[in-house]
């Protein structure tokens, strides 16, 4: 389980291409630091396992589904990604429960810059929207953020907002964002869990 409160920018090394599986490699000196064969590391907001670590870089394998639904596959040598460590147990809860699982991509739209702030736009799955509310929060690239706005989840375009202080755009990859840029989503894990429980109350509807 992670937060969403990125430890540092990592840069990848490398990317290895298998049959059906991407090897990444990552320079990240924090989150190398402690690290063990086997442990998780977010990544862009997905979990992945350390198969190997030499000095302070790390490599993990990524699979042919992680690529087709995260933005993971667009990763180059040399582009920066938000890392974090798995939370430790009696860590403090700074975000919210992270999974690194992530549930599907968006775009950035555009962005309004201020005197003390950012104001971010992005695309999500239609599937998504319904679970995002005003004051929620939302995991984009790893980065658990609060949602300003969302449009209503049967919008045919639905997009939500973030706004961003200054040291969020400077201590991870979201201050450098282009417009059409993909990131990966997850949203709150407690609204998947309501929105279960409570199907599972309601009446089924009879068959015709």
């Amino acid at each position: 389980m992670f937060t969403g409160l990125v430890e540092e920018k990592g840069v990848v090394t490398a990317v290895e291409t298998l049959d059906d599986a991407v090897r990444l490699s990552v320079r990240g000196p924090l989150v190398t630091s402690d690290a063990t064969h086997g442990a998780s590391i977010s990544v862009n907001g997905c979990c992945l396992t350390v198969m190997a670590q030499e000095a302070d870089v790390f490599s993990a394998d990524v699979m042919a589904e992680s690529l087709d639904k995260t933005s993971l596959g667009d990763l180059a040598a040399g582009a920066e990604v938000n890392l974090e460590r798995a939370m430790a147990a009696g860590g403090r809860m700074g975000g919210h429960v992270v999974q690194g699982h992530v549930d599907g991509t968006g775009a950035l739209i555009d962005r309004t810059p201020s005197e003390h702030w950012e104001v971010l736009r992005f695309s999500l799955p239609s599937d998504l929207a319904r679970y995002l509310v005003p004051k929620g929060s939302i995991t984009v690239q790893g980065v658990s953020l609060t949602v300003v706005e969302v449009t209503d989840p049967q919008d045919p375009a639905p997009w939500f907002s973030v706004s961003l202080i200054p040291t969020t755009l400077a201590d991870t990859t979201l201050g450098t964002l282009a417009p059409g840029d993909r990131v990966n989503l997850e949203v709150d894990v407690l609204a998947k869990y309501v929105e279960r429980l409570l199907a599972a109350r309601l009446p089924k509807e009879n068959p015709a």
